[in-house]
């Protein structure tokens, strides 16, 4: 057995202080076993009370080796989830990275803790320089003035906001500004640091005043795709589609073949292969149906009013990533499906009698890939949730969540 544990153990996977654990608890069932063989093969006492004692002794032993199995188990189970986190963060922090549109991180109080590219190219100074400043140094003295109030705001309310304001980059002209804020919050749903989407639309809002012309409707006059269940979309390299009905899952592949769930594209969002650094990435039909628009590179390009139209449903994909970043990172599997499901019910349940139906059908093994766990969990979890009276299915098979 314990040339069994070592195998298990791998190199660098754990301590030095469990090795030796495990070591010396094989000494022990061996040293036991000796004993025991000692006293039978030597002793002429007739009390049967030294070999019960040594019987349960060898029971707990066994039951010991039974415990570190479960404990190596669930060791592995931790490390290979840690593997998928880093590949998850490292996926966030490149599509973070070179996101075109100027995003950033700060703490409660507004000092920035982290910023792509797009922000520093939009405020004129460094990356580097960013980090530790306060993000108000960068408004107008007018819109400095409310600034602290906003923070208050955002705290009590502990919702996504916007508003607008006047940018001043660094030996720039001031520009006008959109501020998305959306706040991170820990586990008793306290924000604690805050995320920040910073849109120019100077040139928008000139055209606006200008000539008062309507939104581009990305939906007029564009052919629509139809795929059925099951199907898989082609990323086309010149290509970002726009669902307007139905639900696709995105995914990529690990390593060792294992599918890790990227999100769930529903009405409005957009998706392409030009939006991810991913080497493999596939959209899958979940809906019965899906319908698609397919909007070339090209022509985004050539028309600025089409890149402003197209930019919320961008925006909208970046917060479903983070928000799905943030369940993946929680401690406890039990947290991780309860956030999902909690997610879920918001953007795709449908209220029914019963509850809040879900109006897609997942498996076993999304769920699992979704919460970094295996299928075998989320079956026995789905099984305790049901017997709680906190989950039932319909007659078709879809989830429902009671209140």
């Amino acid at each position: 057995m314990g040339d069994c544990l070592q195998r298990k153990m791998g190199a660098g996977t754990f301590d030095f202080d469990l090795k030796r654990f495990v070591k010396q608890l094989d000494a022990l069932q061996k040293r036991l076993d000796w004993l025991y063989q000692q006293h039978i093969d030597t002793s002429n006492c007739k009390s049967s009370l030294l070999p019960s004692a040594f019987k349960e002794l060898g029971m707990a032993s066994e039951e010991l080796q039974v415990a570190m199995e479960e404990l190596l188990v669930q060791a592995e189970e931790s490390a290979a989830m840690q593997i998928k986190l880093a590949a998850e963060r490292q996926r966030y922090q490149n599509l973070f990275e070179f996101l075109p549109t100027a995003c950033l991180e700060t703490d409660t109080n507004g000092k920035i803790t982290e910023a792509n590219r797009a922000a520093a190219k939009m405020l004129n100074i460094s990356q580097g320089f960013l980090v530790g400043k306060p993000l108000d140094i960068f408004l107008i003295k007018s819109d400095r003035r409310k600034f602290p109030a906003k923070l208050i705001q955002i705290q009590q309310r502990n919702v996504k906001q916007e508003w607008i304001a006047q940018i001043q980059p660094r030996q720039g002209e001031p520009l006008e500004a959109a501020l998305t804020v959306t706040p991170d919050c820990n586990l008793e749903n306290q924000p604690i640091r805050l995320h920040w989407i910073v849109q120019d639309i100077s040139d928008r809002q000139q055209t606006l005043r200008g000539s008062n012309r309507s939104h581009i409707n990305l939906y007029q006059d564009r052919p629509r795709h139809v795929y059925h269940k099951g199907e898989t979309v082609s990323l086309q390299p010149q290509i970002i589609w726009l669902v307007c009905q139905g639900v696709l899952k995105l995914s990529t592949f690990s390593e060792s073949g294992d599918e890790i769930i990227l999100g769930l594209a529903g009405e409005s969002l957009c998706f392409g292969s030009r939006m991810t650094s991913l080497p493999i990435c596939q959209a899958t039909v979940v809906s019965e149906t899906a319908e698609l628009v397919g909007i070339s590179l090209t022509e985004i390009s050539a028309s600025s009013g089409l890149s402003n139209s197209l930019l919320p449903h961008i925006n909208q994909r970046l917060q479903q990533t983070e928000f799905l970043l943030a369940i993946a990172g929680k401690r406890q599997i039990t947290d991780r499906l309860h956030c999902f499901l909690s997610w879920l019910k918001e953007e795709f349940g449908q209220p029914t009698k019963e509850g809040t139906r879900l109006t897609i059908r997942l498996t076993h093994q999304d769920f699992a890939n979704a919460c970094c766990t295996t299928r075998v969990t989320i079956t026995r979890l789905f099984s305790q949730l049901q017997q709680q009276g906190k989950i039932t299915f319909d007659a078709q098979r879809h989830l429902i969540l009671r209140e």
